[in-house]
């Protein structure tokens, strides 16, 4: 049986089309998802403009945001049964001897391959995925919100985890695509102050930002980072990727704060980091989530804490990918939502 899917199948710059795709087979401990719903990622879109950093296994399905219904279980899959709704996160191949994976980190296994570069995503009817990656949707979630659980994790992580936001902080976000709005939401849901930054071309992602009650810059953040004591701001983070998001994050942040790093960028520096040393600056680096993280964003969703309807610009059929993959790239919309069926 087969269904069309979303193939990106070249580095070359726009090489992803639809093509009829096998119906998988699962292994022991996987299952099969019918998938509901699937979520557009920057890296979708990076994958799409030959502008990605990272190692892709072509030809290969994107898609690694999503949620759907299990179809059939692998023989030695236990607790689940067909027909439970679920989402999946994104780590798909994991070495569980790896002593990242044995501290909770698989995450961070280098051997580690996901959905949508390295195994075939969800941008079609059907995806193969292990039992170990599903986590339930409670009832009164709605699956097109439901699958976009995953950049959510992002955010928390960077957030929560890693950056450490604590309430009062004035933490100022850069880079207002999903993951820097969903960032910024975090920080508020923390008890932070924030401003989040974006250029003119990101008028309409802003504005979107005003409904977390987050400042929104279009410039020089200088003057609201310095507002308080005129020291800086606690925290940044740089959800931007580019090199000089994080020099302006350097610039920012007060002696002795700290920067978070959660986007991607394959550009060299070009500046020094002698500030980092001068002001005593704590750098850290972000990458995805893991299981407890999953697990709390889903509370947070299905309790409505976390309301990420603001930043879904529209649901569309697979066979409309290209226009919700274009409405995404041009700024009109934050994020937007695939349903294949």
């Amino acid at each position: 049986m087969k269904s069309p899917a979303v193939v990106n199948f070249s580095s070359t710059p726009h090489s992803v089309e639809l093509r009829e795709f096998e119906r998988p087979e699962p292994g022991a401990e996987d299952v099969i998802l019918a998938v509901e719903a699937v979520g557009v990622c920057g890296s979708d879109l990076h994958q799409w403009t030959g502008s990605h950093s990272w190692k892709v296994n072509y030809p290969v399905v994107l898609g690694h945001e999503f949620g759907g219904r299990i179809q059939s279980l692998g023989t030695a899959v236990r607790g689940w049964s067909e027909g439970d709704r679920v989402v999946s996160e994104t780590a798909a191949v994991i070495d569980p001897n790896s002593p990242l994976t044995r501290e909770g980190l698989y995450n961070l296994d280098p051997t580690r391959r996901g959905f949508g570069y390295g195994v075939d995503g969800a941008m079609t009817r059907f995806v193969r995925v292990p039992a170990r990656c599903l986590h339930r949707v409670p009832d009164k979630l709605p699956m097109e919100i439901a699958a976009l659980t995953e950049p959510c994790c992002v955010a928390f992580n960077a957030v929560i985890n890693n950056a450490r936001v604590r309430p009062g902080d004035r933490v100022v976000v850069l880079g207002p695509g999903p993951i820097g709005i969903l960032c910024a939401a975090v920080a508020r849901l923390a008890g932070a102050e924030v401003a989040l930054v974006g250029l003119e071309r990101d008028r309409t992602r802003l504005e979107v930002a005003k409904g977390y009650r987050c400042d929104v810059i279009i410039g020089d953040a200088a003057e609201w980072a310095r507002r308080r004591d005129g020291l800086g701001a606690d925290g940044v983070i740089d959800a931007a990727g580019a090199s000089a998001a994080l020099k302006t994050a350097l610039d920012l942040v007060r002696p002795n704060g700290w920067i978070t790093k959660v986007g991607w960028g394959p550009q060299p520096l070009g500046f020094s980091l002698d500030p980092l040393v001068q002001k005593n600056i704590t750098l850290q680096g972000s990458f995805s989530h893991n299981w407890p993280v999953w697990e709390r964003v889903l509370a947070l969703l299905a309790s409505g804490q976390l309301d990420v309807r603001p930043i879904l610009g529209g649901v569309w059929t697979l066979d409309a990918w290209h226009e919700a993959f274009e409405k995404m790239h041009a700024g009109e919309i934050v994020k937007a939502v695939l349903k294949p069926a």
